[in-house]
């Protein structure tokens, strides 16, 4: 059986739903990706009583605790002091971890405030550890049954601390035995399409089967043992991920990592060597703002106005076919700009249908390659910027089904 594994985020903000806590998903995901299960996530606020019993009930049941926030130099943070009461360890001067803090603030030429003596304040006995990137040090400790690592709440200090000084820690004392997810991402398709879609596709015991819905994608996620047979593992995800057909536009932890949707297009567009130019209407420019850096982006322009297309493009934008204007538009475009591709979107619709979030607009996306014209029409609804990254996505998604056909 894997040994368990708790997070634990201390911050009247997290409680409060002031700040999304993000971190207790990313450690999460780490920690399952060890070989660890992850039983519990809890968030208390900024009182020492509860911090205290939270810590104590820990102890007694969890393998391994992975605790976020409450190290700053202020009043209201009270991890460390909440450690000493738990667990009746007094709190002991840290010369190194004072000459680190010192160092920070040394290095931007700005004096130490007299408050930030206390982040140097650690439980007597507790492992120290170093902060390359803020001015508060974590440390680790075995209270009862757990094993506990505290780490600042800024999310870059933790990634950083935990990558670095925890994980190496965590794989030295338990015998791990990680898992293997394997996320499937489809774009056009939500969850319960994909559960009807997959519904006849047996699932063994010991697969967990979950979904994860984005503004930018749906994973279907499949959680394998570390005993799973290879040949089992790629025949299911096979399964699964034929029964989703062309909305799936990457699989992550198969082979190697594919990220999201603008990763995917940008590694078969370098690999190609090809060029795009893109015009836009309902994506508000959000389109290239997602290809920003990427070379293979030639030129984009935004156009709000029919009237400034037609003047621009001298073309005549027909409302009642405008997939048709659309294709005129492409081949306007094709000629103004010397790219491989070009891409064309417009949509159906005026300000006020955009701007209401139970009415649906209709895209039209035109795709010119140098052997042939692809198209395709969506409805999308909700509020006006889910419709807006919506169709910034659907027109990239048009390039990447071809770019995928293509490379089979």
């Amino acid at each position: 059986m894997n040994p368990t594994l708790e997070i634990f985020s201390q911050g009247e903000e997290i409680v409060t739903g002031q700040t999304v806590d993000s971190n207790a998903a990313w450690l999460s995901e780490q920690a399952v990706r060890m070989g660890f299960a992850v039983t519990r996530h809890t968030a208390v606020g900024d009182k020492l009583g509860d911090l205290v019993d939270l810590l104590r009930e820990i102890s007694t049941r969890a393998d391994a605790c992975l605790c976020t926030g409450g190290l700053g130099p202020t009043s209201d943070d009270l991890t460390a002091e909440a450690v000493a009461e738990a667990f009746n360890l007094p709190l002991a001067f840290d010369a190194v971890a004072f000459a680190q803090i010192q160092q920070f603030f040394n290095n931007r030429n700005r004096p130490m405030p007299e408050a930030n003596r206390k982040q140097a304040m650690l439980p007597q006995g507790a492992l120290r550890l170093d902060n390359g990137w803020g001015t508060a040090p974590g440390f680790a400790l075995q209270a009862g049954r757990c094993w506990f690592a505290f780490v600042p709440g800024v999310p870059y200090e933790m990634r950083e601390l935990f990558s670095a000084r925890i994980r190496p820690i965590l794989s030295s004392r338990f015998a791990l035995k990680p898992s293997r997810l394997i996320s499937i991402k489809t774009l056009g398709l939500g969850e319960s399409d994909i559960q009807q879609r997959i519904g006849d596709v047996p699932i063994p015991p010991a697969v967990q089967l979950g979904f994860r819905a984005g503004m930018d994608e749906v994973q279907t996620k499949l959680l394998f043992p570390a005993d799973f047979p290879e040949p089992a593992m790629d025949d299911l995800v096979g399964r699964v991920a034929g029964k989703l057909g062309d909305f799936v536009f990457a699989i992550d932890g198969l082979h190697e990592p594919a990220g999201d949707l603008v990763a995917v297009i940008d590694q078969l567009m370098r690999v190609g060597q090809h060029t795009l130019a893109v015009l836009e209407t309902a994506s508000h420019g959000m389109l290239a703002a997602k290809c920003i850096g990427s070379p293979w982006l030639l030129a984009a322009s935004y156009e709000q106005s029919s009237a400034r297309l037609e003047q621009k493009f001298a073309v005549t934008i027909q409302g009642d076919d405008m997939m048709a204007s659309a294709r005129q538009l492409a081949d306007a475009l094709h000629k103004a700009e010397e790219a491989d591709f070009v891409l064309v979107q417009l949509y159906a619709g005026n300000a006020a249908l955009f701007e209401d979030k139970d009415k649906a607009i209709v895209l039209y996306n035109v795709l010119l390659t140098p052997d042939e014209c692809l198209q395709t029409t969506h409805a999308v609804a909700g509020p006006i910027k889910r419709k807006q990254n919506q169709a910034a996505l659907l027109a990239l998604d048009l390039l990447r089904r071809y770019l995928q056909h293509k490379e089979l």
